[in-house]
Parts: structure tokens; sequence; C-alpha cells
């Protein structure tokens, strides 16, 4: 089967496509549920119109044997398309979290400071309604007009009736939405504003401790507080006043509907089993619109999610295969490079040439605000609005499989960060574990045997020792997981920032070894210890390369001597 275009346009929509089969089973199974809600009505008919009448036992208890039989069937039917709805519900998260998860990172890469957490929230608000009373409520609801034909098939008065109050349900259900819908979305960005404020001071609680900023920080916080309290207060008290009226409207209808039953009674239009029954009859009918207003902020909220999760995905497509070597020899040029932050159109970089042989060490120094972090995220390939090339081996890095790539790259930024997991798993990137290249790394950067001191060793978690870890030593685990199987090209980003003696000596021992074995490393540093190892100094001054040079080193100083 063809799918039709709206979902044939988005991965999204392909993805809910595959589901037609599990969903077309839903509908058959909706369909003899509601069918069979017609049991009640029924069996009240036959009771008060033929079993009264006729005080015939056993016409009584063979209609009450087929109505346990029929609601058996309805109860089957029921628990199958639950259960069914329940296994598209792994299915689709199965089909849909890795590519929403690599979507999301490759969001962050693409826009620093993004959240994931929004599109993942949305798969998962998508996946509770459409395998969830959303998707029920759609199969229920082209329903109610049979019911309400029944009604008319009983006495045109008791089908009007029930359109009276099915027209009435769903002008509430329309005006609680439209009503209370913006209420919500303020009281939400209001509670929204109010958590990061709080969450992003916290994050500083020892600076607002040691400078005495708590009360006015409780101040600011307080005013945004209240105003959160404040719009959550009055969505939820239009949200009482409309549900107090749908109650109203929901006890007003089981009375009236009898009241106009017994006046057909009395006229002799229909029997008195027929008024009993249409009770029934228009509580199915008006069941699928109440489950309409309890998931109407559902599906308003699916489809909000939808949209976002479309955008997201057509925005950040699944790369390639991208270029798979025999091997990385490290050779580094960079091609016209042109680099800005995102949503600004200053330049950080403006134009770099310039070619790096493989084994050789760079050091890159220059005043703060040179570019110097970009040009390292740059050569890494994880700075997005980059025009020209970062080329390795002449492959642009961007074409390459990145999952084939990391291990032939190390990397330790400027601002550490330690993933929640042991300390093992932090040095090895989180893949399977060596326990001889873990241990190699942690030696060759000095915290082996800070490691071994920990009641846990190497399986001590990163959440349970950062408390005890300063930030020297934080980094010099950083520093074990940017050399950890001995890649080809390593970039640091002042990796001397927050070391102290011994661990500059351990930082020097792992530079020259890295040097020894013919790696290219690009370091951008500020001291003499470390120039002395490099082979190059590069200068950069405003975004630009002032100079490119070898390196002399005296005394005193670096001293760079241009190359011929």
């Amino acid at each position: 089967m063809m799918a039709p275009a709206f979902f044939k346009r988005s991965l999204l929509g392909r993805s809910l496509w595959d589901f037609r089969r599990e969903f077309l089973w839903c509908g058959v199974f909706s369909f003899f549920s509601n069918v069979l809600l017609l049991t009640s009505t029924l069996y009240m008919l036959q009771v008060y119109d033929r079993v009264l009448l006729s005080g015939s036992e056993l016409t009584l208890l063979a209609l009450s044997l087929i109505a346990v039989l029929f609601y058996l069937m309805m109860g089957f039917a029921d628990w199958i398309r639950s259960r069914l709805m329940v296994r598209v519900s792994a299915k689709f998260d199965d089909a849909l979290s890795s590519q929403v998860f690599r979507a999301a990172f490759e969001a962050v890469l693409n826009k620093p400071g993004k959240s994931p957490m929004q599109s993942l929230n949305d798969l998962t608000t998508l996946r509770q309604f459409v395998t969830g009373n959303g998707v029920f409520a759609f199969f229920d609801t082209p329903w109610t007009p049979i019911y309400i034909l029944v009604l008319f098939m009983m006495n045109p008065w008791l089908g009007w009736t029930g359109v009276a109050f099915t027209v009435m349900m769903f002008g509430l259900a329309w005006i609680s939405h439209r009503v209370t819908a913006p209420l919500h979305k303020a009281a939400g960005d209001a509670a929204a504003d109010s958590n990061a404020y709080l969450a992003s001071k916290l994050r500083n609680a020892e600076t607002v401790e040691a400078l005495g900023m708590l009360g006015n920080l409780r101040r600011h916080w307080l005013d945004l507080h209240e105003r959160m309290l404040a719009r959550t207060e009055l969505a939820f008290e239009k949200g009482r006043r409309l549900q107090a009226v749908v109650k109203f409207v929901q006890n007003s209808q089981q009375s009236l509907i009898l009241t106009v039953g017994a006046l057909l009674v009395i006229d002799g239009q229909i029997g008195v089993g027929a008024m009993i029954a249409c009770n029934a009859l228009l509580g199915n009918a008006l069941r699928p619109m109440s489950s309409l207003v309890g998931t109407w902020k559902m599906a308003i909220d699916a489809r909000q999610a939808y949209g976002r999760l479309e955008t997201m995905l057509e925005d950040n497509p699944e790369r390639p295969a991208g270029h798979v070597p025999a091997e990385v020899l490290g050779q580094v040029t960079l091609r016209d490079l042109v680099a800005k932050a995102p949503g600004r159109d200053t330049l950080i970089l403006h134009g770099l040439n310039a070619e790096f042989k493989a084994g050789e060490v760079v050091g890159i120094v220059g005043p703060s605000g040179a570019g110097k972090s970009t040009l390292a995220r740059c050569l890494m390939g994880i700075w997005p609005g980059v025009n020209g090339q970062v080329l390795l081996d002449g492959v642009a890095v961007d074409q390459w499989s990145r999952r084939e790539l990391g291990p032939h790259l190390g990397y330790l930024p400027q601002d550490i960060e330690m993933l929640d997991g042991t300390i093992a798993e932090n040095i090895a990137r989180f893949g399977p574990v060596d326990p001889g290249q873990v241990i190699d790394a942690a030696t060759r950067t000095g915290i082996h045997e800070m490691v071994l001191r920990f009641p846990k060793g190497y399986d001590t978690p990163m959440g349970e020792a950062g408390n005890l870890l300063s930030g020297g030593q934080r980094q010099r685990i950083g520093l074990a997981r940017a050399i950890y199987g001995n890649p080809t090209v390593v970039v640091l980003d002042e990796p001397n920032a927050n070391l102290d003696d011994a661990g500059e000596a351990a930082l020097v021992r792992a530079v020259r070894e890295l040097k020894g074995q013919g790696k290219t490393v690009f370091m951008i540093v500020h001291q003499l210890k470390l120039l002395a190892m490099a082979d190059r100094v590069l200068m950069l001054e405003s975004g630009r390369i002032s100079k490119l040079a070898g390196v002399v080193v005296q005394t005193q100083a670096p001293m760079i001597e241009a190359q011929a």
C-alpha cells in the first residue's frame, strides 16, 4: 500500500506509517468493542418489554447468559487492543529513539546551549498519545453518530436530545481548550523561567554563599516564583469553572434523557424498556466525547511535539557513512578556514591556511579572544558555522565516519566535564573497558596511584569521586581519556591550566611520549615548558595567523624564528 503524501514527507511520518497494520487491527477490535457496547441497551429493551410482560424466567436466563457472553467478548476486544498498543509503544520507541537521540545530539552540536531533553520529551509525548487513550478516542469517536442514529430509530425526540448533548459536550471541550491552553502555556513558561533561574544559581552555590548573594538572589527568584504561581492559579481557576460546567452537563443528561423518555412513554410512543435503555445509549454516545475532552490537551501537545520532532529530524539528517581509511596518518591542513559563533555574523577565524605534517607537535599561542579554542574545536570537527575546510589526511573532517575516526582522535577541552560513570568508563570513553589501556593512560598522566587509593579503585563512580578530586586531578583524568588508545591526532586546550608541578611534569612526560610515538599534537599553551616540545608555534591574533614558525628555546622565554 502506498503511503499518503503526509506520511511520506518525513522520517517521522514514514515511521508512523510503518505501524499502519497495527493501527488497522486496533480499529478492527475497536469496532467489535463499540458494537458490543449496544449489549446493555438491547438487554434492557428485552427485559422490560418482553421478560417482564411474559414472566418467562427461561427467557431471562437466556438473555442474561447471552449478555454475559457479549460482555466477555467486549472485555477481550478491549484487552487485545490495549495489549496491541503496548507492543506498538515499544516498537515505536525502538524505531525512533535512536534517531531522535542522534538528531538531538546533532542539534546541540549545531546550536550550543540547546537542551536535547525537549526532543526526548517530545518523543515521549507523541508515543504516549498515539499508543494510549488518544488513539482509542480516535477510533471510538466515529461511533457517536451511530449511537445517536440508534436513538433516532427508537424515537426522533430521543435522537435530537442526544444531538443536543453531544454538541454541548463538544462545544465545552473546544471552549475549554481555547480558554485554558494559553493560560497553561503562560504558566508553563513562567515555571520554566523560575526553575532555570534557580538551577543556574545553584550551580554556583559556593560563589553565592561566599559573596553573601543569597538574599538578593532569593528576592529575584521569589518575583519569578510568584508570577508563576499567579499564572498557574489563574489557569486552574478557569479550568475548574469549566470542569464544573462539564460535570453539570454530564449529570443533567442522565435525568433529562429519562425525562424525555418518560414523556414519550406517557404519550405511548415508546415502551418502558426504551426509556431505560436510552439513558445507557446516550452514555455510550457521550463516552467518546468525554474521552476527547480528557485527551484534547494531549492531542494538542502531541501535534506540537510532532511538529518539533519533524523539524529537528529534517534539520539534522543522519550523516552519510563517511570516509573509513585503513589507517590514520595524522596530516592536518587548514584551507580557507572561516568560523563564527552560531547566530552571529562576526567572524572568529578569518580564512586560515596552514599545513601540518603527520607527527608534528604544534603549539598554539595568542592573546585572549584570538580564537584559539575555536580553532581547537574546528580541528576536532565539532564547531558549527564553519566555512572552508579542515583536512585530515586530505579528507575533510566532516566527511569522515565519526564512529571510525573517534578512536584516532584525542581531545582535552578547556572546560573538563566528567560523565556519570566510573573512572575507568570515563577514561575508556564509555566503550568496552580495556584494563591494560586504562591503566596505561592513567599511568602516563600520573593518576594511577591516586585512583588506587579510592576504596573501589577504577570502579569508583565519578559522582562519588568528583567531590574528592581537585580541578587538576579532574584535568589529568580528562588527559588520560584524551590519550586512551594512543590516538593519532591529539588536541589539548590549555592542558596545564589547573595543574600543579607534579601534574605539569606528568603532562610534559605524556606529550613527549606522544611526540616520540609520532603522534600529531596541537597544544594551546602559554608556558615555556610545553612550547619547548613543539616543532612549530602557530600564533593567532584577532582570528588570523600572524606567524607560523619553528621554535628556538632560550633560558628566559621562548623565541619564535620564521621557517624558510
